[in-house]
């Protein structure tokens, strides 16, 4: 994989090999990770209709503009993992202009709740935030519990 191919090009390049072998596929990131696997996994999905079997991204800031998110072909395959106030998952700072996509998995307090409104959110955890805010960010906060996944 030396060449110097765009993205897309070398996703196709890399996973149409195996999809015509009958394999799906997750698309998965952290951080701007994230947004690249929404993006990459919806415009995979426009060209191999359900080759994507879901989406699962940790800490992802926002991708969609209102139109994009209404047209996205993946909001019910989509996990949008969030770890107690990681101010990424806040970003970019511009309401109603850029959206999240999928559902949100909320971790916090040992618990996971879904679809929490972000002022709810905000709300409940600003003490801890102000303490230590980086920290939601780092990988490890949102392995630590991994046995909270088995039901969803």
């Amino acid at each position: 994989i030396n060449e110097a191919l765009p993205l897309r090009e070398l996703l196709v390049k890399v996973l149409e090999p195996l999809r015509l072998q009958g394999k799906r596929f997750t698309f998965t990131g952290h951080s701007s990770g994230g947004a690249v696997a929404v993006l990459m996994a919806d415009y995979f999905e426009r060209q191999n209709k359900k080759a994507v079997k879901r989406v699962v991204t940790f800490g992802q800031p926002a991708v969609a503009t209102r139109a994009w998110n209404k047209h996205y072909l993946l909001h019910h395959k989509t996990y949008r993992i969030c770890c107690d106030l990681d101010m990424v998952t806040f970003m970019p700072p511009f309401p109603y202009y850029f959206w999240h996509v999928g559902k949100m998995l909320w971790l916090h307090d040992d618990q996971i709740y879904e679809n929490t409104p972000t002022h709810e959110r905000f709300l409940k955890s600003l003490h801890s935030w102000l303490l230590r805010p980086i920290t939601y960010h780092y990988m490890r906060k949102y392995i630590r519990n991994k046995s909270l996944f088995d039901e969803h």
